[in-house]
């Protein structure tokens, strides 16, 4: 059992450079992708991404905002993995898009911070499942 499960997936997120989530498509069928790190945290219940408002993913999501996020880390003789379930909304508005905006996104969004292929994803978590050392943990958040 994780001693302290808040620290210890914080420090595991925190330290990866890429995040898988999961939507749910017209079909019913899971559809993941790799996505950069959540922009901002609180704790393990609350992540924000930025994306792109046209993206297949933010259509999925606005009919079915059931979701799921994945992290782990690999070393050289231990493998670490996080699945977090929750759900997805997607946030348009200027005070969303300004928090997490970093400099340099005008790359992805040409536009700016006002653009408006710009969005905000924020994922909340209610439960979770953890695996370390050959076992796994479920917990709630």
């Amino acid at each position: 059992m994780m001693h302290n499960p808040k620290q210890t997936i914080g420090k595991l997120i925190d330290k990866q450079g890429v995040a898988f989530i999961a939507s749910v498509d017209a079909d019913g069928v899971p559809n993941m992708k790799a996505m950069l790190p959540p922009r901002k945290r609180e704790d393990i219940k609350v992540f924000y991404f930025s994306t792109n408002t046209s993206s297949e993913r933010v259509a999925q999501y606005c009919a079915n905002p059931k979701a799921s996020i994945y992290f782990y880390s690999k070393c050289l003789w231990s493998y670490h993995g996080v699945m977090l379930k929750g759900v997805m909304e997607v946030l348009t508005d200027d005070e969303s898009k300004k928090m997490i905006w970093k400099k340099g996104d005008t790359i992805y969004y040409s536009g700016g911070v006002t653009d408006p292929d710009y969005c905000v994803l924020r994922f909340t978590a209610t439960t979770g499942r953890y695996y370390a050392n050959f076992k796994t943990e479920d917990f709630e958040i």
